[in-house]
C-alpha cells in the first residue's frame, strides 16, 4: 500500500529550493527545514470575486453566485495536491507559465498563499478549481503529496 495524504495532517511547513541559473527551482518532494511555507488562514476577500468570475463561465450567474455564497460559508478543510488535480482532471501549468512562475517565488521566498476555493461538479463527475489554478500548480510542483488547504462546496 503507497503513500495517502490524510486530511488529519497539518498542511506542509515548508519546501526545498535551489537556485539554477538566477532562478528558484524547487527541489520535488524535498522540505526545507528553514524555510517555512505557509498558508493564510482563509481565503483572501479578493478570491471569491474571482471565483464567481469562473464560474459564470460554467454556471448562468445565479448559479455561480450561489456557489460563491456557500463557499464564503464554508469551513476549511484540506485534502492532497495529487488528489485535487486528479478529482479537477486539469492539466499541470509548469514554470513556463507566468502565473505559477511567480506563486513558485511566493513559495520560495516564505510569504504566504491563499487557499484553494473547489467546487464538486457531481454532474461531471470531478472537482472545479474556482480560484486558486495556478497557486495549486506552483505548490505540486514543489511536493504532490502535500495538503492543500481549500474550502469546498
Amino acid at each position: 500500500m503507497g503513500f495517502r495524504c490524510q486530511k488529519s495532517d497539518p498542511p506542509m511547513d515548508g519546501f526545498a529550493v535551489a537556485k539554477v541559473r538566477g532562478q528558484m527551482i524547487p527541489k520535488r518532494g524535498i522540505m526545507s527545514k528553514k524555510s517555512k511555507k505557509k498558508w493564510l488562514r482563509e481565503p483572501e476577500e479578493h478570491d471569491y470575486p474571482a471565483a464567481n468570475s469562473y464560474l459564470t463561465l460554467i454556471y448562468d450567474e445565479e448559479t455561480a453566485s450561489k456557489h460563491v455564497e456557500a463557499l464564503k460559508r464554508a469551513p476549511m478543510t484540506s485534502f492532497c495536491a495529487k488528489d485535487i488535480f486528479r478529482a479537477s482532471h486539469l492539466p499541470l501549468l509548469g514554470s513556463n507559465n507566468s502565473h505559477v512562475r511567480r506563486n513558485q517565488k511566493k513559495i520560495a521566498a516564505g510569504k504566504k498563499l491563499s487557499p484553494l476555493l473547489l467546487v464538486r461538479d457531481s454532474s461531471n463527475g470531478n472537482v472545479i478549481i474556482a480560484d486558486g489554478y495556478h497557486r495549486m500548480c506552483a505548490v505540486y510542483t514543489f511536493d504532490e503529496d502535500t495538503l492543500v488547504p481549500c474550502k469546498i462546496v
